[in-house]
């Protein structure tokens, strides 16, 4: 061998011939089965092709390839791998020049074919078996770094590579034991366990993949859990995504994730739990996605999802109607099926939404916002309209969840970020509505926006705090934008929460999301203005259960109560005036020892027997607003608003929610906008033209300017604040009471005779027999 090696490296254009003898002497003992000179004769090859690197190599090596191909084909399992253990050997051979010709298709087959052995005898089994994973590692190894080789990446061998990876990488007891990150094997289990080593070849083939070779990697992989039907249970499905996700470079994740959300859309009517497998790896893939740059799918990722979430409901309530036509009961089944499709959905939407960046995370939140239906409006992109009235009920529950889960751990800056007008407004007209979950989303919702100090577990449960101190709670001063925020949309959040206690199907849960409104109101809003307003919304709350308009049940009174007593508490704590604090002090011990139902720790324990009625005249049980005003008074605070009874404005939301209205706003027409002054008015009466006459006329463009109109005084109204209105106001009065004067002047003339004479005292100057003029109108008599 050695005299043969020295000859072949001195006259490298023998190889040539040396290789072409050598194959005919192997394939001649094949035949025969002299399986020694094989074995010799392979080894020479071997020993052969290790030796020399020449441009001579070349016919050479199609002579190696052919005696591998050889060996491969016979039926003895010895030759097999022993022709695969030479194949390694040359694969790890780096070629100065690549080769054009040169194709590796029968490779791939005969490999392949290997890895589904089913020898009778197991250990020859498994020895073929790492001998086909050791031949489709050195193929890829071979090719995949070659740019002329990109035949491997070919649909129809990738098809055969990835299947026969997977199929000997799922073993049943080896499941739950396997783990996402890449693993370390020791070289005598690497080399005895086809799983270990069939997932090391996959996760090198994944990590050599480049972009436009991704989707030929990865689609097998779909093929094989669907034809094995590996997505129900899917914890082997759920492990090879860890894997792809973390094999494959971070820039080509994305890529994954459309494969992943296509082969959802290509499964949209199959089995829920199918479905539900496939969602949970989605669910994999994202979460390992959204720690890095996830490229143009999130909007697509959420699309999807949200498109499937309707599709679950839309099945779910088909059976649900199926079962009660045909009395069918296994449609229970299915319709719990779908649950965990829904529920799965829901996870992977939050799970992804929390992962993403804060200003990532503001943008799908509008989003999918703008996909709940909204009673009233036809804007929204979720079509609910096959859905009726119960679908239309679960798809708000599941986009609001879903939404919860997106906001929860979500920071901003300012609560202007977190909660503007485009979102603010659609996210609090589910809470008009008669449904407590519903409500409680919401609230649920808000409070993940506006507690940015991470407050709200401090609060839990409605209780009479003894000391505030002990909470340790955090705040910041408030900001101008903070500021801005709660003059602008103060009224609007007073409004929800107060006609949210007006509810009569309010349970416990509730209350005390209401009263963590209030409180983390307080915290990151509250500033004296803010103060006075949030008592009197206190005091309208406790109005509400004294008079009882709406004939709620005695529970929600006593516990409207309790919960004003309980954030009246609260309150006075953190503004830490004394005489307030006295005042609030002396009613909760009155009720402790007169009327403890009027408590929390009390009204909502079970069981606690509830009066038959409630003393309006028990003052000593109510906080009072002349008290509360003059303690609050002395300490700076303007308590001139006290005294304005609050009442919240009514608009269209409350016709849409179908809730009682207290006052039909819509009736009301009040001039208080600013391009309408008097003048205009007057002069109004005096310009009649055509375009005027032509607006007259058309009936209809009036009454959509009047409606107009009246959405804007009630939205300024609703959304300003109290002294730029009391301002506002005074400014018309005293424009009226000019332009009145005016008008006088230009329009009394003196009559011919005076009716009499007065005295006038202008500063030190009197002026006596002055003639008095009487001129009378209808409705004004002027002197």
């Amino acid at each position: 061998m050695e005299k043969l090696t020295f000859y072949a490296v001195s006259a490298p254009e023998k190889l040539d011939r040396i290789g072409a003898y050598l194959a005919e002497r192997l394939s001649r003992d094949v035949v025969r089965h002299r399986y020694g000179y094989v074995l010799i004769a392979m080894e020479a090859l071997d020993q052969l092709l290790m030796a020399c690197h020449s441009q001579s190599i070349k016919p050479f090596v199609e002579s190696f390839l052919h005696m591998v191909a050889k060996l491969l084909e016979s039926g003895e399992p010895k030759l097999q791998v022993l022709g695969t253990n030479s194949f390694v050997k040359f694969a790890n051979i780096e070629e100065d020049t690549p080769s054009y010709h040169r194709r590796y298709d029968f490779f791939v087959s005969r490999f392949s074919a290997m890895c589904h052995s089913h020898h009778e005898d197991p250990e020859v089994q498994t020895e073929i078996r790492l001998a086909g994973i050791r031949g489709i590692q050195g193929v890829v190894r071979k090719t995949v770094n070659d740019e002329l080789q990109a035949t491997i990446w070919e649909p129809q061998h990738m098809d055969k590579i990835v299947p026969s990876l997977l199929f000997n990488m799922y073993k049943i007891e080896d499941i739950d034991s396997r783990i996402c990150l890449p693993s370390s094997p020791s070289g005598g289990e690497k080399e005895e366990n086809p799983s270990v080593l069939a997932e090391n070849c996959f996760r090198e083939l994944l990590g050599r993949a480049t972009y436009g070779n991704m989707k030929h990697a990865v689609r097998p992989v779909f093929a094989h859990l669907d034809h094995h039907r590996l997505w129900d249970p899917n914890e082997f499905a759920v492990s090879c995504f860890k894997i792809i996700m973390y094999s494959i470079q971070a820039q080509y994740s994305h890529h994954v994730i459309q494969e992943i959300l296509g082969h959802l859309d290509a499964r949209k009517r199959d089995f829920p739990r199918v479905r539900a497998g496939i969602i949970q790896a989605l669910l994999q893939a994202v979460a390992i996605a959204a720690k890095g740059s996830i490229g143009p799918t999130v909007l697509e990722v959420f699309n999807t999802l949200l498109k499937h979430l309707r599709f679950s409901v839309d099945f779910e309530l088909s059976d649900r109607r199926g079962s009660v036509s045909s009395a069918n009961f296994s449609a229970s089944s299915k319709e719990n099926d779908e649950r965990i499709v829904q529920n799965a959905i829901i996870q992977t939407i939050g799970f992804f939404g929390s992962n993403l960046p804060d200003y990532h995370r503001s943008e799908i939140m509008m989003f999918m916002m703008g996909k709940v239906p909204v009673m009233g409006a036809t804007s929204h992109t979720l079509d609910t309209s096959q859905l009726g009235d119960l679908g239309t009920r679960q798809i708000r529950i599941m986009l609001l969840r879903s939404l919860l889960m997106v906001t929860t751990g979500y920071s901003a800056k300012t609560i202007a970020a977190a909660l503007p007008a485009p979102f603010l407004d659609p996210l609090l007209s589910p809470s008009l509505m008669d449904d407590s979950e519903l409500r409680q989303l919401v609230l649920e919702i808000l409070h993940n926006l506006i507690d940015r100090h991470d407050n709200r577990a401090k609060l839990r449960g409605i209780r009479i705090i003894p000391d505030v101190l002990d909470l340790k709670i955090k705040r910041e001063k408030i900001s101008r934008q903070d500021v801005n925020f709660i003059k602008k949309h103060g009224q609007q959040l007073y409004r929800h929460v107060y006609l949210g206690f007006k509810e009569e199907d309010n349970v416990q849960k509730n209350f005390e999301l209401l009263y963590t409104t209030l409180a983390l109101i307080t915290i990151e809003l509250a500033n004296e203005e803010v103060v006075i307003d949030l008592i009197r919304v206190a005091i309208a709350l406790q109005d509400i259960a004294i008079v009882n308009e709406d004939n709620l049940p005695m529970f929600h009174r006593c516990s409207v109560m309790a919960v004003v007593a309980a954030y009246l508490n609260f309150l006075s704590q953190m503004i830490a005036v004394p005489a307030f604090c006295q005042h609030v002090s002396k009613v909760i011990e009155t009720r402790n020892v007169e009327a403890p139902y009027f408590l929390p720790e009390t009204i909502f324990r079970e069981k606690y027997s509830l009066p038959k009625s409630l003393e309006k005249d028990a003052t000593n049980l109510f906080f009072l607003t002349n008290k509360m005003a003059e303690s609050l008074g002395g300490s700076g605070y303007c308590v001139e608003r006290l005294s304005v009874p609050y009442i919240p404005l009514v608009t269209d939301e409350d016709r849409l929610s179908r809730r009682k209205s207290i006052v039909d706003t819509l009736s009301i027409q009040v001039d208080i906008l600013p391009g309408c002054n008097l003048e205009e008015k007057v002069s109004s009466t005096e310009q009649i033209t055509f375009e005027a006459l032509k607006q007259a006329i058309d009936s209809n463009g009036l009454e959509e300017q009047e409606k107009e109109k009246r959405r804007l005084v009630i939205e300024k109204f609703q959304k300003a604040p109290f002294e730029e209105i009391a301002a506002q106001c005074e400014t018309k009065a005293n424009l009226l009471h000019d332009r009145l004067t005016q008008i006088l002047e230009r329009t009394i003339r003196p009559p011919p005779s005076p009716s009499g004479t007065m005295t006038i005292t202008a500063g030190h100057t009197h002026y006596q027999s002055v003639p008095v003029y009487e001129m009378k109108f209808p409705d004004l008599c002027v002197y």
